[in-house]
């Protein structure tokens, strides 16, 4: 292990790395990436703290991911513990104290917790050492669990966790809890934007723009990397993106009830007057003072955009609405065309489409995932951009999951 002080150093580093992300499922994603490869650990789980219970927001396991195809990640199921004595997260969630165990395997009789095998058994992975610790905030309160599994020799081979190392992932764990809370705080806001549009418009509920955030950073990071595009850009892009996508259609508080609660399709100059929502949406973040800003701008105004050039609002100044000098036709306006529209832009159409064909809706029902499918890959090349749907397509099994993690409608 790297000397002392080295290690308190690069602790810092990371502190103030996971300081930069915002969103909050970016984030859990970054911590436990950056906290195991300080460790060099194969493994490892972050539980969230929701209702009085563990809710079991991300893992990670190197051994099981290499047996995927390239570019492929690792799909998990989402559950919840009791905060109680009965598990290892549980106990260290409940009495607020870190727990580093060699072998999990064979734990001292005395401990009030068990290890549940059943993952190991289904999966063929061998849990051996693990290090808890609770998530803490102010005052002590306990936001989550950070679980570390088989820390690794130099030669790959599983040791236990060092004495050394647990004040240190102690002070990174500590700081990562204050940057949880600070962006479930940013998260809950945004939701409460959300909630008063949805007021207005039935359909902007908190799962649709979760889930689309979340598709829309996933086809994302799949197609940047495909582009040879650096992890560390992708990540930060990951961040503004999931935020402002979730605001894509916030411009709708603007339109008229009788418009946006109509329960049935739009007559040509109610459609006329819908287009609107983009540019109006845009204009709340025009006084862009962040990449969160500029991001949220980007998308209100261009997610409707279709790579033939037939989507709106097209090429007009959002802070009128009024056409840009060239860009007129007969009258009407030109919409923007392939690269023309940027790429949060085109990503975000994509998982918006995706998630209104996939879900009910006041003049349709669900489609079945096969004509969803069959609608998103004819689509290419008129609506969408062809590259982003490969990015899509290779992205639907986490698409799926994160349909699972976030239900409604």
């Amino acid at each position: 292990m790297i000397n002392e002080k080295q290690a308190l150093t690069q602790i810092i580093h990371l502190s103030q790395e996971i300081a930069q992300y915002k969103d909050v499922d970016i984030l859990l994603e970054r911590i436990l990436t950056l906290a195991r490869e300080f460790v060099n650990a194969e493994a490892g789980s972050i539980y969230i703290k929701e209702d009085g219970q563990l809710n079991f927001s991300y893992t990670q396991n190197e051994i099981l991911q290499r047996k995927l195809a390239p570019g492929k990640k690792l799909v998990y199921s989402t559950f919840s513990i009791p905060i109680d004595d009965r598990s290892i997260a549980g106990h260290a969630a409940h009495t607020g104290e870190m727990l580093n165990i060699t072998d999990v395997y064979h734990l001292p009789p005395q401990v009030p917790y068990s290890f549940n095998r059943e993952y190991d058994e289904r999966t063929g992975f061998r849990t051996q050492s693990v290090l808890t610790f609770p998530l803490k905030i102010s005052h002590g309160n306990i936001i989550g669990v950070l679980q570390l599994i088989n820390a690794r020799n130099d030669d790959n081979t599983v040791r236990a966790f060092s004495k050394e190392e647990e004040p240190l992932i102690m002070h990174f764990a500590n700081n990562a809890a204050v940057a949880i809370e600070r962006a479930q705080m940013t998260r809950a806001l945004i939701l409460r934007v959300i909630k008063m549009a949805e007021m207005r418009d039935p359909k902007e509920t908190g799962p649709h723009v979760n889930r689309v955030g979340s598709y829309a950073a996933e086809i994302y990071e799949v197609w940047a990397s495909r582009r040879g595009v650096p992890h560390e850009e992708i990540q930060k892009h990951r961040d503004v993106l999931r935020m402002g996508a979730m605001l894509h259609d916030v411009g709708k508080v603007a339109i008229s009830d009788t418009i946006l609660k109509k329960p049935a399709r739009f007559e040509p100059e109610e459609y006329e007057i819908m287009k609107q929502h983009t540019y109006l949406g845009a204009r709340l973040f025009s006084e862009r003072y962040s990449d969160f800003d500029e991001a949220a701008f980007i998308i209100s105004l261009n997610h409707h955009e279709r790579w033939d050039g037939k989507g709106y609002p097209g090429h007009i100044d959002p802070m009128t609405g009024a056409l840009l000098p060239g860009y007129e036709t007969n009258g009407k306006f030109l919409g923007k065309k392939a690269e023309e529209i940027p790429p949060f832009g085109r990503i975000v159409a994509i998982a918006d489409v995706y998630d209104a064909l996939s879900c009910r809706r006041v003049y349709k029902e669900a489609w079945d995932e096969s004509r969803v499918l069959e609608t998103m890959r004819s689509d290419a090349g008129t609506h969408f951009d062809p590259e982003m749907i490969d990015a899509f397509f290779e992205s639907l099994d986490v698409l799926r999951h994160i349909a699972d993690r976030y239900p409604g409608e």
